[in-house]
């Protein structure tokens, strides 16, 4: 007899399927704009950020290096949240 394999979703499946999940909803939300009106940049619901416009060197300094801004901002592109690694190390700094 043959055995099923069965796959237990983890959490780093469910964060994915979530952040698929919104990355649809704010393509749909761009696309129910007025084409002169879609930035491809916002936040779904109020809260997760998300950016489909094509990266720049000053944008990805910005959102990975910005020790003057907050810990955590919107990716450089796509949906969710990235780090600030410049907002991070200077904080350890002070301590």
């Amino acid at each position: 007899m043959k055995e099923r394999s069965s796959h237990k979703m983890d959490f780093n499946d469910v964060w994915k399927l979530v952040l698929a999940v919104v990355g649809v909803i704010a393509v749909v939300q761009e696309l129910r704009k007025p084409r002169e009106a879609r930035t491809w940049n916002g936040k779904v619901l109020g809260v997760v950020p998300y950016d489909f416009r094509w990266p720049t060197v000053a944008r990805v300094k910005d959102t990975y290096w910005n020790p003057d801004g907050p810990i955590i901002s919107g990716r450089v592109w796509g949906a969710g949240w990235a780090p600030n690694l410049g907002a991070i190390t200077k904080r350890m700094k002070r301590r």
